[in-house]
């Protein structure tokens, strides 16, 4: 056994893009008349977008169609990442992308958020040249927690999961990690709240942590 491929979640690992999507998603609040209180909103992270709106449908018994929060919400979230002058890759993560690139892991992006939003990301910050595959699980039938994005993911890394480590930062992604089997490495940043770690395989809070030599001796 040994480490061969990375499989990332996006928002809160890559880029901490969730300050946007909160400020998108209450704009929508706003524009519906509704109140989301703090944990019912941190218990969405990790989610698809379909799936908050699904569930904020149910829950308020909103008039309107899910399509309508999530085209709502995609068109704030498109606003504010071309005028946020804050949002950023997240400290130390580039660096840790091109190790794993300079040692042979094979990369692959597999995030809640939609493929276009993946895109704007990756030609933002130009990550192309360093991942090999990127699956966005708004197009699968399940969501986080279910582990069919992160066994896919795998799948299109070319490698058995038992030589695959998962980096995730909220309660459904590590969940969903844990269920594919999957080695998951939690990244605890400042901006992430209220997330349950307790089925990690591993807890970090700095990037260098998950370098290759740190790293490999879980994978003996």
């Amino acid at each position: 056994m040994a480490l061969k491929a990375v499989l990332f979640d996006m928002d809160g690992v890559i880029v901490d893009s969730e300050p946007l999507h909160r400020k998108a998603f209450h704009r929508v609040f706003e524009d519906l008349n509704i109140h989301v209180p703090q944990e019912m909103y941190y218990s969405f992270s990790g989610a698809a977008t379909r799936h908050i709106a699904e569930r904020l449908t149910d829950l308020f018994a909103l008039r309107v169609s899910p399509e309508w929060i999530m085209e709502a919400k995609r068109k704030y979230f498109r606003e504010l990442f071309y005028n946020d002058t804050e949002f950023d890759l997240l400290p130390g993560v580039r660096e840790l992308i091109g190790h794993y690139h300079k040692q042979g892991i094979r990369l692959v992006v597999a995030s809640s958020a939609t493929r276009n939003t993946i895109a704007m990301v990756f030609d933002r910050f130009g990550l192309d040249p360093y991942f090999t595959a990127r699956i966005s699980g708004a197009d699968l039938k399940a969501s986080k927690p279910d582990p069919e994005i992160f066994i896919r993911a795998a799948e299109l890394a070319g490698e058995p999961r038992e030589n695959c480590m998962v980096i995730e930062d909220a309660t459904n992604g590590i969940l969903a990690a844990h269920r594919a089997g999957i080695f998951c490495a939690a990244f605890k940043s400042p901006h992430t709240h209220l997330q349950d770690y307790t089925l990690a395989n591993l807890v970090v809070s700095d990037y260098r942590e998950l370098w290759v030599d740190n790293i490999n001796v879980y994978f003996r």
